[in-house]
């Protein structure tokens, strides 16, 4: 795979690079954000390793102008900084893994691998309709009633997941594993706040209601009854 660390400890850089490229990976590096922003966006990179705390641009930064920039490389944060919260924050930017420093470079290599092995997604399954909502994953696209939708990142992955999984219940816990790499529900509003948010976008004033509350369970999107 080719690699990109996004790393201004030149120590640490050296060390992931390494062992990256002694398992048979090309590996570039940049020591700044902007730096590696500008990598990053033009580079086609299988996966992309990033510290939060860069000089001249942060971490979550760079993640956020990839993922706006429609960049699909694999992105693992390698940071010190590991509070929930702050792992919150680093998925919700559009990262795909989180590992707290001090690491072992093996764990590191694995992680990067699992990125490095994710099956595209098949292309008769990028457009969903229910109902008067269009949504395309490719272009990142949501329509109602042929009227554009912006939503955030985190909101459109919401709506991914829920769409994907249109008729079935997506339980709280799915949730939270699948959008913040959680296990337990740390944080106890965080899927009912995002959730939320997401309604006030797709279930608008006059609109027939898709997204609905399963008591106890989690949400269901599915045609209206």
């Amino acid at each position: 795979m080719r690699i990109l660390i996004i790393e201004d400890d030149a120590e640490t850089a050296r060390l992931v690079s390494d062992s990256l490229s002694s398992n048979g990976h090309q590996v570039e590096i940049a020591s700044e954000g902007i730096n590696g922003l500008k990598q990053a966006a033009v580079g086609s990179f299988d996966v992309l390793v990033i510290d939060r705390m860069l000089p001249d641009l942060d971490g979550l930064n760079v993640v956020q102008s990839l993922r706006r920039a429609e960049v699909t490389s694999g992105i693992i944060f390698l940071t010190a900084v590991g509070g929930i919260e702050d792992r919150i924050e680093g998925f919700e930017s559009g990262a795909d893994d989180y590992l707290v420093k001090p690491f072992a470079l093996g764990e590191l290599l694995a992680r990067v691998t699992a990125l490095g092995r994710r099956p595209p997604s098949p292309k008769q399954d990028f457009l969903f309709r229910i109902d008067d909502l269009e949504v395309n994953l490719v272009k990142h696209e949501v329509r109602r009633g042929g009227e554009v939708i912006h939503l955030q990142p985190r909101e459109f992955r919401m709506l991914e997941l829920l769409i994907k999984n249109r008729g079935r219940v997506v339980t709280r816990s799915m949730i939270l594993e699948q959008m913040w790499g959680l296990e337990t529900d740390t944080k106890t509003s965080i899927v009912q706040t995002n959730v939320s948010r997401l309604r006030l976008k797709i279930d608008r004033p006059g609109d027939t209601p898709l997204i609905r509350t399963v008591r106890g369970l989690g949400y269901i999107i599915d045609q209206p009854a």
